[in-house]
């Protein structure tokens, strides 16, 4: 401030319209605002310069300045006095608007900064959710959430009313969906929640729409399948109201994600099914700039998928896995791709495939990494298990403890059971058959408490076989029994030939080889494609042995 004052009133006043315009600004934009002749300018700049207080690079009017230090700009600015200090910020906000409009467009942030120092908060507030849009277009997700928060920050500022709302509806909605693929679902909820409060009084439907289709992916994606399902019967009906085909599509989105999850692998695909009729690839592009930060297309390959083995079509799911990530690949949407490489992994688990498994899982990993992306599932839990089908076992047992505390630490329980599943299998195989009937007990109580169901078959079966290790037939068989019913209900193919093969395993042992028989041949004989996978090919080899 010394070394300000000694330059004397003319420089210190350039020093302190520099402050106000930041660390660095260009000289055009300073000869705008501080309405000095030329002369002048150019001096006090020089007098500054020659101080040390600035660097200048370049001539005038092509010349572009920085404060030496931090410290400096902050003392410059300190000594305005409030009223002056907004009235320089308005200046700067009317220049920029005028005579600066393109790097307005590339910089929105900038004219919001000015616009809210300046005290026009309602002209700050709608910049600010321009910036954000900018930012989240750019796929910069943490920037833009700054920038949306900055917004909702000055709403207190604004006359209550209609107008309020709806601006607060809109950066909400913003807010939700970057913080969605940033910092994952339970972080979402909470703006996601405000906006469809303020939507059902104030919104328009399809502000409603997207607030409800928000707060139903962060009840799934946290693992809320039960809050989730009542959500995505709304989202239909709502769509059928409307009488719109993009809002269709959003709503058998909801639909084949919440049934997968809860077990209903026909549902499933219905809803699938209905969505790769409904898609376009251009003219639903801005639906992953809306609903979830993913392309409905993409995900509906891929969750047919899950549903197509579970159905006991090995080959269509392969094929839908392709067809997914080569959609995802041409859109080249890091969020989409990221998800898409993460749950077509599980398809390759499912199929007994671990290298494949861990090929997808490295690759989400790293996208995630370079794009600061969050990741739909804990890949710690998926890497585990693909580890344990390699019979890793000791690594495998570390990788999905680790995984799931950290996925628990998160408020998520998406995907636990199918954790605790392979955590015990794990464990089985270790010898510390105690531990692993714990883990399944969790798994089924962690199903019980959400309603993710999809997985239960396996849950019952893997208890068996380990019941059985430990000498307990009876029990064993009851558990063996119970995951073909579930399996049978489910229509979960795959999954009843995997309970079926175990349970005619244990008959054969037991001597019962004609029921053994009868009961794995039907099961085996529905299949019509993917007899080259592990299932298929142990119950084969089981029915030659049982003769």
């Amino acid at each position: 401030m010394a070394r300000l004052d000694r330059l004397g009133p003319a420089s210190k006043e350039i020093a302190q319209i520099g402050a106000v315009l930041g660390r660095e600004f260009v000289y055009e934009l300073i000869e705008s605002v501080a309405t000095r002749p030329e002369k002048e300018l150019q001096a006090a700049l020089g007098q500054l310069d020659d101080a040390g207080l600035l660097f200048c690079r370049g001539t005038a009017p092509h010349a572009s300045y920085l404060f030496k230090h931090a410290l400096v700009q902050d003392a410059a600015y300190s000594t305005l006095l409030r009223g002056r200090r907004q009235e320089l910020h308005a200046r700067v906000a009317a220049t920029l608007d005028e005579r600066f409009t393109d790097l307005v467009e590339r910089q929105p942030e900038l004219l919001a900064h000015h616009l809210s120092a300046a005290g026009n908060a309602d002209r700050a507030v709608e910049q600010w959710l321009q910036a954000g849009r900018h930012a989240a277009g750019r796929l910069a997700y943490l920037e833009a959430i700054a920038h949306f928060e900055r917004g909702l920050g000055l709403l207190h500022s604004l006359p209550e009313g209609q107008v309020r709302d709806g601006r607060e509806i809109e950066l909400q909605l913003a807010l939700g969906l970057c913080l969605f693929p940033a910092k994952g679902a339970v972080e979402a909820k909470l703006p996601y929640t405000r906006a469809l409060e303020l939507a059902e009084s104030s919104g328009a439907p399809l502000q409603r729409f997207e607030a409800l289709y928000g707060v139903w992916q962060s009840n799934l994606v946290s693992g809320r399948i039960t809050g989730a399902r009542p959500l995505s019967e709304r989202l239909l009906r709502m769509a059928e109201r409307e009488g719109d085909d993009g809002l269709r599509l959003q709503a058998h989105h909801s639909g084949w994600s919440t049934w997968a999850l809860a077990g209903d692998a026909a549902k499933t695909r219905e809803h699938a099914d209905a969505g790769r009729h409904l898609y376009d690839a251009n003219r639903h592009a801005s639906h992953r700039l809306v609903y979830g930060g993913h392309d409905p297309g993409v995900c509906a390959r891929y969750m047919g998928a899950h549903a197509e083995w579970l159905l006991g079509h090995p080959e269509k799911a392969l094929g839908s896995t392709s067809d997914s990530l080569a959609l995802a690949g041409r859109i080249a949407h890091p969020f989409t791709l990221s998800t898409a490489l993460i749950l077509t992994s599980v398809v390759y688990l499912n199929r007994r495939e671990p290298q494949h498994a861990l090929r997808q899982l490295e690759a989400a990993e790293a996208l995630a990494a370079e794009q600061r992306l969050s990741l739909m599932l804990e890949p710690g839990i998926l890497r585990g298990v693909a580890l344990a089908g390699q019979g890793a076992d000791d690594e495998a047992i570390a990788r999905i403890r680790e995984g799931v505390a950290s996925w628990t630490r998160l408020g998520r329980t998406i995907f636990l059971p199918y954790g605790f599943a392979f955590l015990a299998e794990g464990l089985a195989r270790h010898g510390d058959r105690l531990a692993a009937l714990a883990a399944l007990r969790e798994g089924l109580e962690t199903a019980a408490a959400t309603g993710e169901h999809f997985w239960d078959a396996e849950l019952h079966r893997l208890t068996g076989t380990v019941l059985l290790a430990e000498n307990k037939l009876d029990e064993g068989q009851a558990s063996l029994q119970c995951a073909i019913r579930i399996a049978q209900a489910q229509q979960a193919k795959s999954l009843e030939l995997r309970a079926a093969t175990s349970l005619a395993r244990l008959w054969g042992e037991r001597r019962r080889r004609n029921e053994a028989r009868d009961l794995l041949a039907p099961v085996y004989g529905w299949f019509t494609e993917g007899f080259d996978t592990p299932d298929l090919k142990d119950a084969k080899a089981l029915l030659d042995e049982l003769g």
